[in-house]
């Protein structure tokens, strides 16, 4: 099938963010009474409300209306206002909710305070919905406090990261939470390699998802959950996508988990972006263009938020070591350099880094630049032995002892190293012939991490980079090239998807997690073991990262550990524990 262009592609993904309207006030009578024309109608609020994307004077609020069969519009009315009664109301009106966006409904409310919170609600005759809490950005403020998390899988367990963030929220000042993508994910019952799990898909939404219909399942599906209901009724969302809201390792033109007779990728691709518009409370960046989702937000001059999108619009195919590996199983490392080194390769693109580079220029005065996005950023490189020794655990060709055995020898070296003695030829190489652990991360675009690095250098910024995806919990010195710190790294955890210590069984996590900080030179810290999420603290002085763990995602019964804090001074670029 030929390929869609840019314009026949966002034609046909229609991604108008779901029925979406702009409000600016009061519109006139809310009182339920005058729409008694709903009163019979048997519809309800089971998804929940949420908001997200909140700026100085506006935010977005969301719903779905669960309709009657058969009916394809439902006529909602809704509420904002100062107090969680509704008599201080600040802007009302009326909208349908159709069939052709999922019943999702979506308002732009502008012409609100800076600062402050709002309470929202819905209503379709005398059925109401739950009352969500919002916030507006601030215009000045002397601390910016974000939850951080990533990586939400169904069946994996039960959500219980979005209930001890909410029993935080409740006890501390939040303002907003911070979702670096794979909201929802893509596999049918079973397809998640190595997955235990704890919830079923229901029967007729437990194949993978290809089509329209299917995405939006797998969204209402998720929306069913309690606690993702609670914490979205409880603060203002920031999202950005990573790959499983469309597939695994997506790419621009494809992905490692679109198979031949899926169709065609494209048509996927815009499908799985549509429900993902219609389904959170997310606000088009552009007009002319709903695939641009990478946007800024400002909390006064203290934390200029950019968040990027690193997964569908530029990047290029993820390379693969096979593809470099010879008969020997050696790998050409010349080949291999080659590629990696590629200028050519992109991973944001050029228009994105132009953009980044103007919201550097127009936050020039904010305390700290913050990168919100999906991947590693930070270099993470290993002993190529290493390297090849996880893979061989994890594919059941050497045993976890092993693997242990050699962790002990290359930390062994590597403090010999430190103290200052002198290492053989042999001993260095071991040490030194090092790869890129992850090559769907930044380290497998070299290039396009050292042109955005530089806009970052070049304003001098205090830089915190947020991370997900990889299930585990990271703290690192972001550095250039050549070696020059330009600020640092903090990765979350999952809220339920598996990590290391699923597909290592047997390696001792707290062992390897600490080899790895000591024999990876820009990585401070790693859990290697535990759900959780982070907490991200900013004042003028020094931005602090929290991590948080929980004990259990079998069932809703769990205890919540305070992990360790890691910090950055302002003017450093660097990271110390605090």
């Amino acid at each position: 099938m030929p390929q869609l262009s840019r314009r026949d592609f966002l034609k046909a993904s229609a991604l108008t963010a779901g029925a979406f309207t702009l409000s600016l006030g009061i519109a006139g009578c809310s009182d339920h009474d005058s729409h008694s024309d709903g009163d019979d109608q048997n519809v309800s609020f089971r998804h929940g409300v949420a908001s997200g994307d909140p700026l100085i004077d506006g935010v977005i609020i969301w719903t779905r209306v669960t309709p009657e069969v058969g009916q394809t519009s439902v006529t909602l009315q809704w509420e904002v206002a100062k107090d969680a009664g509704f008599t201080q109301l600040t802007h009302n009106g009326e909208m349908q909710a159709t069939a052709d966006h999922d019943f999702t409904l979506k308002v732009d409310v502008r012409n609100l305070s800076s600062d402050s919170v709002y309470f929202y609600r819905f209503k379709v005759g005398g059925t109401v919905s739950p009352t969500g809490i919002t916030r507006t950005l601030p215009t000045v403020t002397d601390q910016v406090r974000l939850a951080v998390v990533s990586c939400s899988n169904y069946p994996a367990g039960y959500f219980n990261v979005y209930n001890a963030i909410q029993k935080i929220a409740d006890e501390q000042s939040l303002d907003a939470l911070v979702h670096l993508g794979d909201y929802i994910y893509e596999y049918g019952t079973g397809g998640y390699s190595g997955l235990t799990e704890h919830r079923a898909l229901p029967a007729g939404q437990d194949t993978e998802l290809l089509t329209l219909s299917d995405y939006r399942q797998r969204y209402a599906l998720y929306h069913t959950d309690a606690d993702l209901q609670d914490l979205h009724a409880r603060l203002p969302w920031i999202v950005i996508w990573d790959d499983h809201e469309v597939a695994n390792d997506t790419w621009k033109e494809g992905a490692e988990n679109h198979n031949p007779g899926e169709g065609d990728f494209d048509t996927r691709k815009a499908a799985a972006l549509q429900a993902y518009f219609e389904w959170l409370p997310i606000r088009p960046a552009h007009e002319d263009d709903d695939t641009i989702i990478y946007r800024s937000f400002q909390y006064g001059d203290l934390v200029a938020l950019q968040m990027l999108d690193t997964r569908i619009i530029a990047r290029d195919e993820q390379l693969s070591y096979s593809d470099f590996m010879s008969n020997n199983g050696a790998i050409d490392q010349a080949a291999l350099a080659a590629a990696l080194t590629d200028s050519s390769r992109q991973l944001v693109g050029t228009e994105q880094l132009n953009w980044l580079s103007s919201a550097l220029m127009q936050s020039a005065n904010s305390r700290w630049q913050v990168l919100g996005q999906q991947v590693l950023m930070a270099r993470m490189t290993l002993p190529v032995e290493l390297l090849f020794q996880l893979q061989a655990v994890y594919s059941g060709q050497a045993q976890p002892t092993d693997m242990e055995a050699l962790l002990q020898t290359l930390v062994a070296l590597k403090q010999r190293q430190q103290q200052g003695e002198t290492l053989t030829a042999e001993e260095q190489a071991r040490l030194n012939t090092q790869l890129p652990y992850n090559l769907d991360a930044w380290d497998g675009y070299a290039v396009a991490r050292e042109r955005v690095l530089n806009l970052f250098n070049a304003q001098k910024s205090n830089l915190v980079v947020l991370a997900g995806d990889t299930h585990n919990a990271w703290a690192s010195q972001m550095t250039l090239q050549d070696g020059t710190p330009v600020g640092v790294e903090m990765a979350t955890s999952s809220v339920s998807s598996p990590g290391l210590e699923v597909y290592l069984q047997g390696v001792d996590s707290q062992m390897l997690a600490q080899a790895m900080a000591l024999l990876v030179d820009d990585l401070r810290y790693a859990d290697l073991s535990h759900r959780g999420f982070l907490l991200v603290d900013f004042n003028e002085t020094r931005a602090q990262g929290t991590w948080y763990f929980i004990d259990n995602i079998a069932n809703r019964n769990y205890t919540l550990t305070q992990g360790p804090s890691w910090q950055s001074q302002a003017g450093s670029n660097t990271l110390t524990p605090a």
